[in-house]
């Protein structure tokens, strides 16, 4: 037997050598120190890390045949060219819809871009705790509090997802908000009068607290996906302190603008491409078929219902333009049941709104069980309204 001592078990690198993961933020060529299994010496070893790696942003080929499209009937519009042919109601409807929409469009995109740089804890913050009754009744009065339409504030909807908030919370503001505006309550009022006004918006909060709930319980039971951001609050976080901290740092300049407006822009881009083909539908709709044969349609009864919704689910108008027929249905068919569907069934079942959450959340169930748990909630308020 040797007297020599011997030597410690040598350490292998692949069973028990660790490396300190890189920042997810930093692209830049680190030097890092790696022990060589086969060597004394250590060697000092580039990494590159895999986010420097060239990979293009695929086009979107969709967006801009919609955006082209759209345009070039956009400015047909301008000229005076005639209604009676099936190009130039078109045009005109493309002029219409896109002038109507377009600020709230611009305010929504301005939206998006200020909400990604919020840090999570204070949306998390004002909405609640995702899965309770308190926090859908925050999300839906931000909803019927927030001015914007439909496809605004979709947009708002799902950066909201991104920030943590839960499903039923992002479900019962999209589903209060497109016509619960400041402005639109006014023209309502205008258009059918202050009780069924009123009525309107507190029915469709109902609705959106039990669309809501409804979506909280089956995102918590593992029927719908669940949010893959944590929705926890960091301990001991105060809001206004911790407001007043953050905006004490920010630098208010043009630079800061800029990056608003283009982070906006990027983040609402699957939006806008489903907008603009929305607009492209209904204007063809529009150009094809006549708002008398429409609305004559429309009666208090089973089959006017139901005439509602299949038009509700297939025109694709913005909020400020699904007012003006949801009056119609009101004051000239003389079915409030019909003119309440129209304004909640378009946005249960606008595809625009589908297709989108389907893309941002990657589920087609979540955007299917949309209109699953709306639609029959809305038709037996509207039987009810209609006295049925």
């Amino acid at each position: 037997m040797s007297d020599q001592p011997s030597n410690p078990p040598e350490k292998t690198c692949c069973a028990s050598a660790s490396a300190e993961p890189l920042p997810a933020s930093s692209c830049a060529e680190q030097e890092v120190q790696t022990s060589s299994c086969h060597s004394s010496s250590n060697e000092k070893t580039s990494v590159t890390p895999s986010c420097c790696e060239d990979t293009p942003e695929k086009k979107d080929w969709f967006l801009r045949f919609c955006l082209l499209l759209t345009t070039t009937f956009y400015l047909i519009g301008l000229t005076d060219v005639s209604h009676d042919a099936w190009y130039g109601v078109i045009s005109h409807s493309v002029n219409e819809l896109i002038n109507t929409m377009w600020w709230s469009v611009a305010l929504a995109i301005v939206f998006v871009g200020i909400l990604s740089r919020i840090p999570q804890a204070f949306i998390l913050s004002i909405l609640g705790k995702g899965g309770t009754v308190k926090g859908l009744w925050r999300a839906t009065l931000a909803g019927v509090l927030l001015d914007l339409c439909s496809h605004g504030i979709l947009m708002v909807g799902m950066e909201l997802r991104k920030k943590g908030a839960s499903l039923g919370q992002v479900m019962a503001f999209l589903i209060a908000s497109p016509w619960n505006s400041v402005s639109l309550t006014l023209i309502m009022i205008a258009l059918i009068g202050l009780p069924w006004t009123l009525a309107f918006i507190g029915l469709s909060m109902i609705l959106a607290l039990t669309t809501g709930w409804l979506f909280d319980r089956f995102e918590q039971n593992g029927t719908l996906p669940s949010n893959p951001v944590a929705n926890t609050l960091p301990e001991n976080f105060h809001f206004w302190t911790e407001a007043k901290s953050s905006m004490a740092k920010v630098s208010w300049n043009k630079q800061l603008a800029f990056d608003i407006g283009k982070t906006g822009l990027s983040g609402s881009k699957m939006v806008i491409r489903w907008l603009l083909f929305g607009v492209l539908l209904a204007s063809a709709i529009r150009g094809f078929v006549s708002l008398e044969d429409f609305q004559n349609y429309f009666g208090p009864s089973l089959l006017g219902l139901a005439a509602t919704l299949l038009a509700a689910t297939i025109i694709e108008v913005c909020s400020e333009g699904s007012t003006p027929i949801a009056a119609d249905l009101m004051n000239r068919a003389n079915a409030p049941g019909n003119s309440f569907a129209f304004l909640m069934t378009g946005v249960a079942t606008d595809y625009t709104e589908v297709m989108v959450i389907k893309d941002s959340m990657k589920s087609w169930k979540i955007a299917l069980f949309l209109p699953l748990l709306t639609v029959p909630q809305v038709i037996v308020v509207a039987l009810v309204l209609n006295g049925m």
